[in-house]
């Protein structure tokens, strides 16, 4: 569970006990969330190197009083949320590195007798007590001087000791979750020279006859002061708001999802003396549940012109009555973002004479619809700089607006814009219209120095010519799919491009520039983790700065067009290879084959007109001719011969001529000799007509060896023939004349079997 810089992460592991065998190694120790119930002596006795030591969200109940005595360098412990019912000033007798001590969520009622931070000089923060915490005594902070943060729940404290806060000399910020009035007055007082930051959480101020005992507030110097989730009503609001007039140093005032019970009908009258120091006042998430009916505040107008800074967030603001925004004669910053200010309302409140001196503006979240009547009612603030009206529903722009001539920066953010229109003033030097739905942006603001685009439809970058003092650019979220050197060199002044999260094509023109030029590196913002690109060829989403593109990629049209060539070369070459060796005529060959292989076995009876098809080679046509076929034409009976010389059908192919005669005839007579066997038209004529015959039946072929022939001369592609010869009887022609006569007598037989 730990890794290279010894961090030991074991939380929520369902572990009962701190698991045995840690090392000095270990800095820091989480071990949060698991069912740890105690703390033994030696379970940490070896991390003598610990910075950092989670436990909190366990069931611890109890801890040996060594268990920390060797983390001498530990500067957090974290023992919130646990079952602890006592706490032991030996426990952390040792911890003198110690600055951040949480010990909120436990079951103690109390700190104990004494002081059980008393050894902790360098403690920063502390977190303590639970809803049973109830008793505070003098000496339980002894020992502690400066604190940054102390967080006291004493949402149940019922007795303070007075003068048991008074030991600490400063804290920077006090929290302090209580609720009795009496008891919130008794801690005051020990504050009143020690606390800068006074946050007081989940205390009513509901009686008006209660707010007498915190009168002793008037007295301290802390300089800021915050309720959260605090009970406010019309009887008390006037009582605090003049204690807090007569704090000498207070500067800010915080409200913080407080309740306001009334309608702003103050009654009792405020003092007149303003305070010196106030300046600052903070309004978030404030709930008045019948703001409808809230008053114009005129009791407080004079309470309101030393602000400089005013927030009121989130708290159903519909309109600022224009004698409230005139005594804000002070006022440099007004944040009135998520309420419910409209166009007409807020032409009331920022009236003539209403915030003179003010420089920022927050209205996003508004209800604004109009940015024509949101110009104009803007326009007579001198001074104003800063203006957020982001996320309203303007939509459509006008050409022109009337804007303050000093309004250097404007939001318009998610505001449902779809085209950018001269009524953006051009003498702005920051303008964000992000989230909106921009497919262009072509404005001329020679100015501007900051422009966000993000998350709109842009497909380029904007040109550069326009706003030619831009320094900062983000074009995040868009639909860039590319930008060349040269759009990237425009922006000569360029010092920041965010151009992440688009849909970047892998171009071998694009990659070339943005993985070489060395100034992307010092520009591109997230540069290359958030640069991804999608190319047809190369993996979707790969990151820009490890894509490498083949050769096809980068130079695809020269890369096809030799391939045509050579595709081009290669048929061209096999068209002479044919030519030359007769493949056209082989493959014709071949498909007369396999049309012979397809065709009956045998030709109808009445075709059948031959009594034999001569085959020979053309070296052998004397004898064929001039004694053969005239012996056996002039036979009695005559035999009907079929010689291609004679017989063949004139136009037809020789295939064809040979493939039908040999079925219109009763026997192939074959003229056997050397000029046969080396005859490559005999080999034609065997391998694709005669096969038929052979397949059928023997007797169909008979053989004439006109002359002494082995049959080992015979080619192997003979196969059928050499069978045949090896194991039928053929006729041999002889040299004399007697035998002659039964050499004619043996044929003319077998011609007629």
């Amino acid at each position: 569970s730990c890794d290279a810089s010894q961090i030991c992460n074991c939380s929520s592991m369902g572990l009962d006990f701190i698991p045995p065998g840690l090392t000095a190694k270990i800095t820091v120790l989480n071990l949060a969330h698991n069912r740890i119930q105690h703390i033994q002596s030696q379970d940490l006795q070896q991390a003598v190197n610990l910075r950092a030591l989670l436990l909190q969200s366990n069931k611890i109940s109890s801890i040996d009083e060594d268990s920390f005595q060797s983390l001498t360098k530990l500067e957090l412990l974290d023992l919130s949320d646990n079952s602890l019912s006592h706490l032991s000033p030996l426990w952390f007798g040792h911890l003198f590195s110690l600055q951040h001590l949480h010990l909120q969520g436990n079951s103690y009622r109390d700190l104990g007798q004494s002081s059980p931070f008393s050894s902790l000089r360098n403690l920063s923060s502390l977190h303590l007590g639970n809803p049973r915490f109830s008793v505070i005594r003098r000496g339980n902070f002894e020992g502690i001087e400066l604190l940054h943060r102390l967080w006291i729940d004493g949402s149940n404290l019922s007795q303070y000791e007075q003068g048991s806060l008074k030991s600490i000399k400063t804290i920077n910020h006090m929290i302090i979750n209580i609720r009795s009035v009496n008891v919130f007055s008794e801690i005051v007082k020990d504050l009143l020279h020690s606390v800068t930051w006074l946050e007081v959480r989940r205390i009513a101020f509901s009686i008006a006859a209660e707010m007498q005992v915190l009168r002793v507030m008037s007295s301290s110097f802390a300089k800021k002061i915050s309720f959260r989730q605090t009970l406010l009503t019309d009887a008390t609001v006037p009582k605090i708001a003049s204690i807090l007039e007569d704090m000498p140093k207070l500067v800010e005032l915080e409200l913080v999802d407080c309740r306001l019970l009334g309608t702003g009908q103050w009654k009792m009258q405020i003092q007149a003396n303003q305070s010196q120091t106030l300046r600052v006042l903070t309004i978030k998430n404030l709930s008045i549940e019948e703001f409808y009916l809230f008053t114009d505040l005129q009791a407080v107008e004079g309470l309101l012109s030393p602000f400089t800074r005013v927030t009121v967030q989130n708290t159903k603001v519909f309109l600022v009555p224009c004698r409230i925004s005139q005594h804000l004669r002070s006022l440099e910053y007004l944040d009135l973002s998520a309420n419910l200010l409209g166009d007409q309302s807020l032409e009331h409140s920022a009236c003539q004479g209403g915030w003179p001196l003010l420089q920022t503006l927050n209205l996003s979240q508004n209800s604004l619809s109009d940015l024509e009547i949101t110009s104009k009612s803007l326009s007579h603030l001198g001074n104003l700089i800063v203006l957020d009206i982001s996320q309203n529903n303007f939509g459509e722009i006008p050409d022109a607006c009337a804007w303050p001539k000093s309004l250097k920066y404007l939001n318009l953010s998610s505001t449902q814009i779809r085209k950018v229109t001269y009524c953006i003033p051009e003498n702005l030097e920051v303008l964000d219209v992000s989230g909106n739905n921009l497919k262009e942006f072509g404005l001329q603001l020679p100015s501007l120095k900051e422009l966000y685009l993000t998350r709109n439809q842009l497909k380029t970058l904007p040109g550069a010519a326009p706003i030619p003092n831009l320094v900062s650019l983000s074009v995040r979220r868009n639909k860039l799919s590319s930008f060349s050197k040269e759009e990237f060199e425009s922006f000569r002044r360029m010092e920041r491009l965010d151009a992440s999260d688009n849909n970047f094509i892998c171009s071998c023109e694009f990659l070339s520039f943005i993985q070489h030029e060395a100034r992307v590196a010092q520009v591109l913002v997230g540069w290359p983790d958030k640069y991804v690109c999608d190319s047809p060829l190369a993996v979707r989403g790969a990151r820009v700065g490890a894509v490498r593109l083949s050769l096809l990629e980068c130079h695809r049209t020269v890369v096809v067009s030799l391939i045509c060539v050579l595709v081009f070369l290669v048929i061209l070459l096999l068209v002479a290879v044919g030519y030359k060796y007769h493949v056209v005529w082989y493959l014709r060959m071949t498909w007369a084959w396999l049309q012979a292989k397809r065709r009956p076995k045998r030709a109808p009876p009445k075709d059948v007109c031959y009594d034999a098809f001569v085959s020979y080679s053309e070296n052998d046509s004397e004898w064929v001719e001039n004694t053969m076929v005239r012996e056996l034409e002039q036979a009695c009976p005559p035999f009907r011969l079929c010689l291609h010389k004679r017989d063949f059908v004139p136009g037809k192919w020789i295939v064809d001529n040979i493939i039908d005669c040999i079925e219109k005839s009763h026997k192939t007579l074959f003229v056997l000799s050397e000029h046969f066997v080396q005859s490559e038209w005999c080999k034609y004529e065997l391998d694709f007509s005669h096969f038929r015959l052979f397949d059928e039946n023997n007797d169909a072929a008979i053989l004439v060896l006109l002359e002494p022939i082995q049959s080992k001369a015979i080619p192997k592609r003979f196969c059928k023939l050499r069978k045949i010869m090896n194991t039928k009887t053929y006729l041999e022609w002889p040299a004399g004349e007697e035998q002659q006569q039964v050499f004619w007598f043996n044929l003319k037989i077998a011609l007629r079997s």
